[in-house]
């Protein structure tokens, strides 16, 4: 678990937040989770930790782990927002178009050379929110397999195509 101590009680006394079941509950799944988790998995562990527990607290708990910075909450375009542990660096994303699978990403150079803008309008710049788009891994080498079978099959017809029209 990426919060200053192992122990998800110190972490949020750590952050000033008192210590309750559905916090503790909240950290704990997040902490055995995917490192980008969902809220609907979030939720599924809290219920299997207490038995029971409502959709609106883990989004209130995650609300309030966000606001004190203990968790980022990341929110890749069309998709449904996710929250990470790991905070107080200058990381990105990046997300596989084909799987939603999704990955940390180290800032290019430097401490933060996203946070100077070419033209900032007056704003005083704090944070710059990267997300890299492309193919996993997986899933390219899928398409590479599927497209040489696809090659594979288009000569074969070509072939075959080529030997009926053959009037010899």
């Amino acid at each position: 678990m990426d919060t200053g101590s192992p122990d998800p009680a110190a972490a949020l006394r750590r952050v000033g937040l008192r210590v309750t079941a559905s916090r503790l509950a909240v950290l704990t799944a997040l902490a055995a989770g995917a490192p980008h988790s969902s809220v609907d998995a979030v939720v599924s562990a809290v219920r299997e930790r207490l038995g029971d527990g409502s959709a609106q607290t883990v989004y209130n708990v995650l609300r309030t782990f966000t606001d004190v910075g203990l968790v980022r909450r990341i929110e890749p375009a069309g998709r449904p927002g996710l929250y990470e542990l790991r905070v107080g660096d200058n990381h990105h994303h990046i997300v596989c178009r084909r799987c939603d699978a999704i990955a940390d990403v180290a800032c290019a150079v430097g401490d933060t050379p996203c946070l100077t803008a070419a033209d900032d309008s007056g704003y005083a710049i704090d944070e710059a929110e990267v997300i890299y788009w492309g193919r996993c891994p997986e899933c390219v080498a899928a398409t590479s397999v599927s497209s040489g079978e696809l090659k594979r099959t288009r000569s074969v017809q070509h072939q075959l195509a080529d030997t009926t029209l053959d009037p010899a």
